[in-house]
This record gives C-alpha cells, structure tokens and sequence, in this order.
C-alpha cells in the first residue's frame, strides 16, 4: 500500500481498473483522470522570484515527506495559477509514473520503490471546469545509473525538491479528448 492510500482511504483506489495481485499495492492500469489528492506538501515553500508584466515566476521548494502534484495543484489553486509551465530537480524516496497505452486509453504504472534522483522534472499547468491541472512528466536517475520516468502520478520527496514555474496572466484551458486524455485546447 502506498503512503497516500494509507493517508487517504479509498481515494486513489476509485480510481483503479484492475488489481493484477491482492497483495501488489500498484495497479495493473491508471485512469487518466485520476483525482490528485490536496494537502500532501505540508513542507512545501513559496517565494515570488520576479514579476513582469503578463508574468511571474516562483521557486517551489519542497521538504522531506511532501508528495509532489499534490503540492503543485494546491501551490496552483493558492496562486492562481491557470497557465504555467514548469522545470525542477531534487530527489525522492517513492514514484509512481507510467506509460500511456492509446489503444487502452489507461496508463500502464511504473513504480520506483527506491531512493532515486530526480535528474528532471517537466511540465505545464491549465484549467480543467475551473480547476487547475498539472500535467508531469518525470526522468528519475538510480544508484546503478540507469533511469526511469514517464508521467508522473505520485513522487514522495526526500531530501527536497526544487520547481520553479514561470506562470502566465492569460489562462489556458483543457478538454477532453477522444484518446482520454484531456489536452490543453489552444482555441480557448
């Protein structure tokens, strides 16, 4: 079981099509729209690096035990954030990413279960029904040197991890596409 299902009950597990073993804590494929649960970067820190007309620029920096789009979407709801795009590195102790199949239009997970690098950390944020949403994508460097990533569901920071994002005045906004996902629409 991972931390954040200990932490919220039934929550991530809604969001589950199939367990492929009753004792594999991970999941044999990940909804797209899986709900990100708030108020997991207790240790999560905000400064305003510049501002310029149309735009701002923050440093989020996060502290052992915070999981990370957790505290990107509440830093994006706190800072009214509809449009950004973002970059960091830093370390953690767990990540969930996956690989997403468009036949299946389900994410097939990839757990790293390790103390790990975050040798790069990407990504934008854009509203969804006046929500905000954070799209990730993660590279995660292992002791042996190989790496692992993809999109990221879940990471767990241990020591820290830096982020900084470069958010716009002008929001953007997603919709549902057809492959399930739902992609920024450029028209709005």
């Amino acid at each position: 079981m991972t931390r954040a299902q200990r932490l919220l009950p039934g929550l991530l597990l809604t969001t589950i099509v199939t367990i492929t073993n009753a004792q594999q804590s991970s999941p044999e494929f990940i909804q797209p729209t899986r709900p990100v649960p708030t108020g997991l970067a207790p240790h999560m820190q905000v400064k305003l690096v510049s501002q310029q007309k149309g735009e701002r620029t923050f440093a989020v920096i996060f502290g052992k035990g915070d999981e990370v789009l957790s505290g990107l979407t509440d830093f994006a709801k706190q800072y009214h954030v509809g449009d950004a795009h973002f970059t960091g590195i830093g370390a953690v102790s767990s990540a969930l990413t996956a690989w997403f199949d468009l036949d299946r239009k389900l994410y097939h997970p990839l757990p790293v279960n390790e103390q790990v690098e975050v040798l790069s950390i990407i990504g934008d944020i854009a509203t969804f029904q006046s929500r905000p949403i954070v799209h990730t994508h993660v590279v995660l460097g292992k002791r042996d040197g190989t790496t692992a990533g993809g999109h990221l569901f879940e990471a767990w920071v241990n020591p820290t991890l830096e982020v900084f994002v470069t958010a716009e005045d002008t929001p953007l906004n997603k919709r549902d596409d057809p492959s399930g996902l739902r992609l920024i629409d450029p028209t709005k």
